[in-house]
């Protein structure tokens, strides 16, 4: 048995759509293609704020559990440095666009968010792209089933199911769907019904009336 990288591949693909889009939405609030009354200002803030807080948390868990796990298991194969370093980048910015996100919630001003969050995602494409080619190979050649079961529920603690599992479902090719499926049971099944409703309307109050989530 190897692990299972699913649920991390779609975890990346999320962040990186859901920065990109925010991205967008702020260059067009910036360039005045877009508006935003207050109910949506706070909104979009709330999302912002949400996405930052999820990509701190995830490379937060790499630093703290899966590069352990990786170097126990694979020793001098693999160096970590890099992708280290690019964590250790990200956070300020991070920091950066959270406070840039709650002046716009105040003066509707998105300037500043375009910028910073455009700089996001390009950092999250190269970094993203960088970490699955190095580490997936390394993972599923030395990693064990059972250590990386830490690292999934390490990866689980401090996520908000509402929001995670819908929007797995958004970047999730239908192939993968089926997949989680089978991993997770009848209980996926039932907590998306429950919770996707509720993260459709959330997500187009940010990004517009005609948006499917």
């Amino acid at each position: 048995m190897t692990p299972e990288l699913l649920g991390f591949q779609i975890a990346h693909r999320a962040m990186r759509g859901e920065a990109r889009r925010l991205a967008v939405l702020a260059t067009e609030l910036a360039e005045g293609r877009q508006s935003a009354d207050t109910t949506r200002a706070t909104a979009i803030t709330g999302f912002i704020t949400a996405l930052c807080a999820g990509i701190h948390h995830h490379h937060t868990m790499e630093d703290e559990v899966l590069w352990p796990v990786i170097e126990r298991s694979a020793g001098a194969v693999v160096d970590l440095r890099e992708l280290s370093d690019d964590h250790s980048a990200l956070d300020p910015l991070l920091a950066e666009i959270n406070g840039q996100a709650v002046m716009f919630s105040s003066t509707r001003d998105a300037s500043a968010l375009a910028t910073s969050l455009t700089r996001l995602a390009e950092m999250l494409d190269a970094h993203i792209e960088e970490e699955e080619r190095l580490i997936f190979p390394i993972i599923t050649a030395y990693v064990s089933v059972s250590d990386w079961k830490r690292v999934e529920d390490a990866a689980r603690k401090g996520t908000d199911v509402r929001v995670d599992l819908p929007r797995f479902e958004v970047y999730a090719r239908p192939e993968e769907l089926v997949r989680l499926r089978k991993l997770a049971g009848p209980a996926l099944t039932v907590m998306l019904s429950l919770f996707r409703g509720g993260y459709r309307r959330r997500c187009r109050l940010v990004f517009g009336p005609l948006v499917d989530a």
